[in-house]
């Protein structure tokens, strides 16, 4: 089965789409292409089972010429499923100038399915996309399937010792100056002595002499996402890749609950520039 998904959105947009295509993929043997922005396409290196990411530019930034070349390329292999979740009404039509009998949406006038997504996790309610086709996905259970020689090398990187390993992995434009980190690191170190911190950000030095995790793929991330016992961070991307990995979560800036799951270990707290480093240490439990 070739099954053809269209997928606006941002990093965590897709990062929460992939346990329901990976279920797909799984339980018909589905053959996944995947219609997204150029930006976010490194995501689904995660999952083998997609053969194809073919870039468009949703929203009002595609031209005709855009258009008229998806149109071309997903008309060209033998689908048999979409998954469109697009509101896009051009998204609509090229779907209706395919020959996809199946086309799975939640609205839209191509959709021979309609479905309702339930309220919550965005990643638990996609499975609503998957009744139409018999297949089951338990989003929250799922894990990334991730290459041993990854996880042996982001476990040879962690610092030295047998203590916890807590990353820290602040977004771009971090609500916290360097002196907020300071003062957490400070503190995590006083509560807990044999902590192992690592650093994961985009810009800035580490502070307190952390050591600092070069991780060049969202492969790498996932790896070392996965290799430590808990990960704080206001960045999505990251936020997503615990989810998937299972690893412990203390997550700022993320307590609506379409974003995250509900776990035991997973802790969504308000933007780090409405906390204190005190607040962020208590939600660490440490």
């Amino acid at each position: 089965m070739q099954v053809l998904a269209l997928l606006p959105g941002g990093e965590e947009d897709q990062l929460q789409a992939l346990p329901t295509l990976a279920a797909l993929a799984e339980q018909r043997s589905a053959q996944l292409h995947v219609v997204c922005p150029a930006e976010v396409a490194p995501i689904w290196t995660l999952l083998p089972a997609v053969e194809h990411c073919i870039s468009f530019a949703f929203g009002q930034r595609w031209s005709l010429a855009d258009w008229t070349n998806l149109l071309g390329r997903v008309r060209e292999p033998d689908f048999q499923v979409s998954l469109n979740g697009s509101t896009d009404w051009s998204i609509d039509l090229l779907l209706s100038l395919t020959h996809i009998p199946m086309r799975v949406a939640s609205g839209g006038f191509s959709a021979t399915e309609r479905v309702k997504e339930s309220p919550g996790w965005r990643g638990e309610a996609l499975q609503a996309w998957l009744q139409p086709l018999g297949v089951h996905c338990d989003a929250n259970a799922y894990r990334l399937p991730l290459p041993q020689g990854g996880l042996v090398e982001a476990r040879g990187g962690l610092p030295q010792g047998n203590g916890p390993a807590l990353l820290l992995a602040p977004g771009a434009g971090s609500g916290w100056s360097t002196d907020d980190w300071r003062e957490l690191v400070e503190a995590v170190g006083r509560a807990v002595p044999s902590v192992r911190l690592l650093w994961l950000a985009p810009e800035g030095e580490a502070p307190g002499g952390i050591q600092r995790c070069e991780a060049a793929t969202v492969m790498a991330e996932a790896a070392t996402v996965a290799s430590v016992d808990v990960v704080l961070t206001d960045e999505p991307r990251l936020a997503q890749l615990a989810v998937l990995t299972g690893t412990a979560l203390v997550a700022a800036g993320m307590e609506d609950p379409r974003r995250l799951p509900q776990r035991d270990a997973i802790k969504p707290l308000p933007p780090l520039s409405q906390l204190r480093p005190t607040e962020v240490l208590q939600a660490l439990g440490a």
